[in-house]
């Protein structure tokens, strides 16, 4: 576990935040573009800006020195929101197989339970690993991807084969950096908690 940020930590009126919190609000409208209308188009265009206001207040956060404790929340919090709904709609849609979503929700719930426990020993979020984002980056990438290529033309014949590719590794990355989280879990639990311990910073567990 990494040390704090020096920044005020207990601010929430912040740019990042409100970044954070459009990014959250784009989530059930993601879900009902997919499930209702199948407007995908528009469901790629509502992740696009997703990924977009993400990299955008990390950035002002470094660069503003405005960390929070709510965004080293809220700002993982709303990827895997948006992986879920993801998942949920192309499972119902049958695009991406019931068992991979089953084996992705299940990585996330698991860490979800050692985020509790690490919380009740004095410790913060997990320390976030590039492993780990590059591989929400994959998925996150993959699903319009994948949603692309169930249409016909050439654009589909495209996009179908590089979403399958970005879908197995991301899969693959998403379960690896699960397994490097759970060691960093077993390691805090060998490791009596002190006042450096946490790990308040832009991001959580990917």
């Amino acid at each position: 576990m990494s040390s704090p940020r020096p920044a005020a930590q207990d601010r929430v009126l912040t740019v990042p935040n409100a970044l954070s919190v459009l990014r959250l609000a784009g989530v059930p409208l993601f879900l009902w573009l997919l499930l209702g209308p199948r407007a995908d188009g528009w469901a790629v265009v509502v992740l696009a800006v997703g990924g977009f206001t993400d990299w955008l207040d990390g950035k002002l956060a470094r660069l503003l020195g405005q960390y929070s404790r709510l965004g080293a929340l809220l700002d993982p919090a709303v990827d895997r929101l948006y992986i879920l709904a993801a998942l949920v709609a192309l499972g119902i849609r049958e695009v991406v197989p019931w068992w991979a979503v089953a084996v992705l929700v299940a990585r996330d719930l698991v860490l979800g339970a050692c985020v509790l426990v690490l919380r009740r020993r004095g410790y913060g979020p997990f320390v976030v690993t590039y492993l780990g984002k590059a591989a929400t980056f994959l998925l996150l990438y993959a699903f319009p991807l994948l949603l692309l290529g169930q249409a016909d033309g050439p654009v589909a014949a495209v996009a179908l084969p590089f979403g399958i590719a970005f879908a197995v590794w991301g899969t693959a990355l998403y379960l690896w950096s699960g397994l490097l989280y759970l060691a960093q879990f077993v390691l805090a639990l060998r490791t009596p908690a002190t006042a450096g311990s946490t790990a308040e910073t832009r991001g959580g567990a990917n």
